[in-house]
């Protein structure tokens, strides 16, 4: 059955997005990112080499023909620095495709949503295809469909947490009216956590640390590959409703008394 995800015009066959922070060294990135099957590869442009060419390069390992290389602006706490660093990215070839994350606190790392909007409203116009970090709540998902953004994605917890989807009710009011990719970004922390967001209708799945972090980083990339494709064929195929009581598995009709 052919299912991709669509994202500004670009289709993709895996619906999960992983990062590249936190792992003991580039090589064992390389091995995660490949057990992971992941097409769409986010990168730290603050944090991780992938514009000095005179150093060790992300990019030496993670060839961008084979993958979508996805800056991503972590480590910024107002819209212009997150602008200027989508711009450092597109300046060094990387593309216009962008994950947007403008963090507001240091202890919870939550979303400045004020400056994300900023910051967004920017880059549209710029030509960028911008896929914003938010809190799980619908208002500002719908404000930044509305801006231009070709994606958006709320949390399932704080980043790093590894606590799993807290706030399904939120993420169904946002599936329900958007007309954008909703890919959660943040907080999961096993293959259950991936599915769980999937099998609600979800488009994607980012995550790092719940697999660079994780005690076999390359297996746990190989069990959240599973995870979301296990999520995903769930949705598709409905699952049965909810019942109080037993439903027999075997037919009545015709039964021998």
């Amino acid at each position: 059955m052919e299912d991709f995800l669509q994202i500004a015009g670009t289709t993709f066959r895996s619906r999960l997005i992983v990062g590249t922070g936190k792992y003991k060294s580039f090589e064992e990135t390389k091995q995660a990112i490949g057990a992971s099957g992941a097409e769409i590869v986010t990168v730290a442009v603050r944090r991780v080499n992938i514009t000095d060419p005179n150093k060790e390069n992300l990019l030496d390992y993670l060839d961008p023909k084979k993958f979508t290389i996805l800056p991503n602006t972590a480590g910024c706490y107002n819209a212009n620095d997150a602008v200027r660093t989508c711009r450092l990215a597109r300046e060094a070839g990387i593309g216009k495709l962008v994950k947007l994350e403008v963090i507001g606190d240091d202890r919870t790392l939550f979303p400045d949503i004020p400056a994300t909007l900023e910051a967004a409203k920017i880059l549209v116009k710029e030509g960028f295809a911008v896929l914003p970090y938010i809190s799980d709540d619908p208002i500002t998902a719908q404000k930044l469909e509305d801006i231009g953004c070709a994606a958006v994605m709320p949390l399932a917890a704080p980043i790093g947490s590894g606590l799993g989807i807290r706030n399904p009710y939120n993420l169904r009011i946002i599936l329900e009216h958007a007309k954008v990719p909703v890919i959660v970004d943040a907080g999961v922390g096993t293959a259950s956590d991936a599915a769980m967001a999937l099998e609600m209708g979800c488009h994607g799945v980012l995550m790092n640390t719940a697999i660079a972090s994780a005690k076999n980083p390359i297996l746990m990339a190989e069990a959240m590959r599973l995870g979301v494709e296990a999520g995903r064929k769930a949705y598709l195929a409905g699952r049965i409703p909810k019942k109080l009581y037993a439903t027999a598995s075997s037919p009545l009709d015709g039964m021998l008394s």
